[in-house]
């Protein structure tokens, strides 16, 4: 399988390898340092082993953390291995004084962790080692030794929106494609390239060609399926697939266009533990205060600088109208970013190159500082730190009037960031909202901690690379 599900989230196998691999790359790297800086005889370097082991692994670890938090490994997709190597580089010089702070907080345990001189050179050749891995690990992955063959059954429309979302080379991480088998009276909107023409039957194509997955995407079930073909192919080891589970497994979003309410009703997912709602709560608490005492001083500088732009009788905090759980309203705090009058004329979206933003409404826009007085709706309750992004009254009324299950987004707290924002730019218009409903979706039917851990992890990317601000 090219992903594991771990805790309810899709995780990709390759990166999994590849993130374990790192890890011992990392630690290999750092012990060889520690050897030349301070030991150079081996029989002395393995007697003291057990000694240094834990700073090779914070070390390690922090490291490979920070990695995850700058979007690393899905560089590798988007920006090759340029990119990855870019980011990594960028990682492990911010690594280092992350790893310093260890020394001071347990010299003890953590005795090398404050020689910048070994941090420097545990962190270049861990570089030169992750390069060399990195090129023999994709060298083999990019064999297709991961992925899945797969066929679709079915040919029809919904065969055709998994054509048009998963053939994209950003979302063809974990599978090939074979075709599209038409079904008999089925109106086919697949292209005819795309289509295969079985000479037999479904089971004699998967016995002639290492098929192993079949993606069930039939427009119309009442006319039947080749219950016996699958059912031959289901006992011959291959996987059989509905394609709206399909489609969110490989993409990580709900198929917005295939969901019925029967399906949200039988799928798995969309159940909270009161565990995991005291976790979550635990983690917004904890995650909040850190960030407020983190960006306390940035707050102060960025109200000062809201000032002297725009005069010191001029708001600092903008306090808007949100919907959030269950549909109840309640005010979200922003530090104002456009104009006085920025809307005389009525409730519009934010645009690229709004003329409304101020000169410093538009840095803190980019840097998302203009978020952080969200911090203290996180406090009090009326957000989360992980979930959607909370909308207004007058938006949400009209989104659920034309996007279908828009209202579900609704049955968890909104969030100071989300896994739309993590997978989606800036919602400006109704169809960009429609994509992120599928993100949405896919978070609040898959929530767990780890992945409000991860979500909270890459939002560093998204800040500092400036993903989806406006």
């Amino acid at each position: 399988m090219a992903h594991v599900r771990l805790f309810k989230h899709y995780l990709h196998l390759p990166f999994i390898l590849l993130g374990l691999i790192d890890l011992v790359v990392l630690v290999f790297s750092c012990s060889l340092a520690v050897f030349f800086r301070f030991f150079g005889d081996a029989e002395f370097f393995n007697a003291h082993l057990g000694f240094i082991f834990p700073s090779l692994l914070v070390f390690a670890a922090v490291n490979l953390l920070v990695m995850m938090a700058l979007g690393v490994y899905q560089a590798s997709i988007e920006e090759g291995m340029s990119g990855m190597m870019l980011r990594t580089i960028m990682a492990m010089i911010l690594s280092i004084p992350v790893s310093g702070f260890a020394y001071f907080v347990a010299s003890e345990w953590f005795w090398y962790l404050g020689r910048f001189e070994l941090l420097s050179s545990a962190t270049v050749l861990s570089i030169f080692c992750l390069g060399i891995s990195r090129v023999l690990f994709f060298a083999v992955v990019g064999k297709a030794r991961f992925k899945r063959r797969v066929v679709v059954l079915g040919a029809g429309k919904q065969a055709k929106q998994l054509l048009q979302d998963l053939t994209t080379p950003f979302n063809r991480k974990g599978f090939t494609l074979d075709g599209f088998i038409p079904m008999p009276d089925e109106a086919v909107a697949v292209d005819a390239k795309h289509l295969i023409n079985l000479p037999a039957s479904l089971h004699d194509y998967v016995m002639r060609h290492p098929v192993r997955e079949i993606v069930i995407a039939v427009d119309d079930r009442r006319r039947g399926l080749p219950l016996d073909d699958l059912l031959e192919c289901k006992m011959a080891g291959v996987s059989i697939i509905d394609g709206i589970n399909f489609y969110e497994r490989e993409s990580r979003k709900v198929a917005l266009e295939m969901l019925t309410r029967g399906w949200l009703v039988f799928s798995d997912g969309y159940t909270f533990s009161a565990v995991y709602g005291m976790g979550k709560r635990v983690l917004d608490i904890m995650t909040a205060a850190l960030l407020l005492v983190a960006t306390f001083p940035i707050m102060l500088l960025t109200a000062l600088a809201i000032k002297v732009e725009d005069g010191f009788a001029a708001p600092v905090i903008y306090s808007q109208e949100r919907v959030g759980l269950n549909n109840r309203s309640f005010r979200v705090h922003k530090f104002r970013s456009m104009g006085l009058d920025a809307e005389k004329n009525g409730a519009v979206w934010a645009k690229k190159n709004d003329s409304r933003v101020t000169k410093v409404g538009d840095f803190i826009r980019r840097v998302r500082i203009d978020e952080l007085p969200q911090i203290f709706n996180v406090l009090n309750g009326t957000m989360a730190f992980v979930g959607p992004r909370p909308e207004r009254p007058v938006f949400v009324e009209r989104l659920a009037q034309s996007i279908p299950f828009y209202s579900e987004r609704h049955r968890v707290k909104p969030g100071l960031t989300g896994w739309a924002q993590l997978c989606f730019a800036y919602a400006d218009s109704e169809e960009d909202t429609r994509e992120k409903l599928r993100y949405d979706l896919y978070y609040i039917k898959n929530q767990s901690l780890l992945l409000d851990l991860l979500i909270v992890i890459q939002t560093v990317e998204v800040v500092l690379f400036k993903k989806g601000s406006r």
